[in-house]
């Protein structure tokens, strides 16, 4: 094509000079080199694992013959038996076939610590895997609960010492006001308890025991509730205007007292029937109300309350009935 170029005759009148004729076939000759497919004679990147890396610095290319070597990353040993741990840029262009060579290094085995267990995540003590401890009942732990195995060095190895499971003791509860409690020590061990009480009251009302009168040690110096207060809780009289106190009669009413009331009849109860005086000396919840008024449109009066008397009505005969009156008036009419 470029020698029947050459050879063209300028045609008849038109002038061409050589300078533009040159350059011309020079464009030609450039577009016809880009047209062409293009062939590399180097591989790609060498290939990435996960447990292996590449010995020194990768270079830009490779050239088909050539090598290259693997290593262990930090973490991680040669497998047993070893597998190959070079590839070779071949005449194709590509890298010969390699696989992982390496496995996960282990860290010392650990075993379970004295009135506690060791659980592994993973079942293994390679590396990345998690150590978790727990103590038996009764003990609490001092140290790290969760252990890692990580990188040390060369090696690797557990990130802390092995905790350690100790007995729970817990210390003498705090004493109360016009209270004490039974059994004082100077220390107390799991799942021992106190018991709280109030003394006598030396007024005309006695004390009332707020809050849990038996406390149980459950963790280290930690019992199971704050201790009780002794103090005297008293509630006033209830009294329902259109009601009556049917349960819990007394003359004082003193914390945890219950009343029940019900309504008059005709009267519809409001609120709660039964209410209980409060550490606050405060019935709870509310005193009820008994009023005319129902507390919806369809309320009838409860059970308790008798409601308005009705207007006795006179049951229809019975077919019977009314056969032997109808007679009776044939007879009469006689």
């Amino acid at each position: 094509m470029i020698a029947a170029y050459l050879s063209r005759k300028t045609p008849p009148g038109r002038l061409e000079s050589p300078l533009f004729t040159w350059c011309f076939v020079g464009m030609r000759l450039v577009a016809l080199v880009l047209l062409l497919p293009v062939f590399s004679d180097a591989c790609g990147d060498p290939p990435r694992f996960e447990t292996m890396r590449l010995q020194g610095a990768p270079k830009p290319s490779y050239r088909p013959g050539e090598s290259i070597r693997y290593e262990c990353r930090l973490g991680f040993q040669p497998m047993a038996p070893p597998l190959p741990t070079s590839a070779v840029c071949r005449n194709d262009n590509t890298w010969s076939p390699l696989q992982e060579a390496c496995t996960r290094k282990s860290c010392p085995n650990l075993g379970d610590p004295v009135n506690g267990q060791v659980n592994f995540v993973n079942g293994s003590i390679k590396f990345g895997s998690q150590a978790h401890y727990v103590c038996n009942e009764g003990y609490y732990m001092i140290g790290s609960r969760i252990l890692y195995c990580e990188i040390s060095g060369e090696s690797v190895m557990w990130g802390d010492d092995p905790p350690l499971c100790e007995t729970i003791l817990c210390a003498t509860p705090r004493n109360i006001t016009n209270g004490r409690f039974t059994s004082y020590k100077d220390e107390y061990q799991y799942n021992e308890i106190v018991t709280y009480s109030c003394n006598p009251s030396a007024g005309p009302d006695e004390y009332s025991l707020v809050g849990e009168r038996v406390l149980v040690c459950v963790d280290k110096d930690r019992w199971s509730s704050d201790p009780p207060q002794c103090k005297v809780v008293k509630c006033e009289y209830p009294v329902v205007e259109h009601g009556t106190l049917v349960s819990g009669f007394r003359r004082k009413f003193y914390y945890k007292a219950e009343v029940v009331f019900k309504c008059n009849q005709g009267f519809y109860l409001h609120g709660s029937n039964t209410i209980v005086c409060g550490a606050s000396s405060t019935w709870e919840p509310e005193i009820p109300r008994c009023t005319k008024e129902p507390t919806t449109a369809t309320t009838k009066p409860p059970a308790s309350s008798a409601s308005e008397p009705t207007t006795a009505t006179t049951k229809p005969p019975t077919s019977s009935a009314s056969g032997f009156i109808v007679l009776l008036m044939f007879f009469n009419s006689l």
